[in-house]
């Protein structure tokens, strides 16, 4: 059964487990069950996808539960009226502050601007060595997207070198391999955590918060760790 975290006439929003499709695709035909149906299924009413979050992404997932609803959010995201934040563990240590604004291409070739601001919450060392160093570097990050290009977080975080633990096929594949092997753990570190907007019916401001996933909460036990456990 899903989690949800806000609900009220127009409104549902969900925290999506990571590995979950928002609806089915042709470019995922292994997957056999998605947050579309799921939710559709557990209040037994028709439910709109207000928005996108990736497959490996975990947390908030808003849908409408009417058409004007509807209407109206999607209204409000392609506008940039709504804010949103996501928590990420990458590689390295990060600047305390920083703008990433670099354009994007989509599948079709299509160049589209992105702007994605970062704040660097914590730093972490842990003396497990990688490659050439004698220790692993790792930092936990706020990002808040500016505009919604898809993976744009994720690419906007490879492209500064400081990708995504268990990010496929844009991170590092060492520091993958190593969570792998090493701690059995697969999971992509990138969580919608807070969203924020204007309800479309009474207008009253609304904020969302999702709480983190189990392997979220394990990873950063881990980079937390002076000695992290073998699991």
């Amino acid at each position: 059964m899903l989690e949800i975290i806000y609900q009220d006439e127009w409104l549902v929003a969900i925290n999506k487990p990571h590995g979950l499709l928002v609806h089915r695709t042709p470019l995922a035909k292994d997957a056999t069950e998605f947050a579309l149906q799921m939710l559709r299924d557990q209040l037994d009413q028709k439910v709109f996808p207000a928005h996108r979050i990736d497959r490996k992404t975990s947390g908030i997932l808003l849908f409408t539960l009417d058409s004007d609803s509807d209407r109206l959010m999607q209204m409000q995201f392609a506008e940039r009226k709504t804010s949103k934040r996501y928590l990420s563990i990458v590689r390295g240590h990060t600047e305390d502050t920083f703008t990433i604004d670099y354009a994007l291409k989509r599948d079709d070739g299509k160049t589209q601007e992105a702007v994605t601001e970062v704040k660097t919450l914590e730093r972490y060392e842990i003396p497990v060595p990688l490659g050439a160093f004698p220790t692993s570097r790792y930092s936990l990050v706020e990002a808040k997207p500016i505009t919604g290009r898809m993976h744009q977080i994720r690419k906007h975080l490879a492209h500064i070198h400081h990708p995504i633990i268990g990010d496929r096929p844009h991170g590092c594949n060492k520091q993958n391999k190593l969570f792998k092997d090493k701690w059995d753990m697969m999971s992509m570190m990138l969580h919608a955590q807070e969203l924020s907007f204007t309800h479309p019916i009474t207008e009253q401001p609304v904020t969302i918060t999702a709480q983190l996933s189990d392997d979220f909460k394990r990873v950063l036990g881990i980079v937390n760790s002076s000695n992290p456990p073998n699991q």
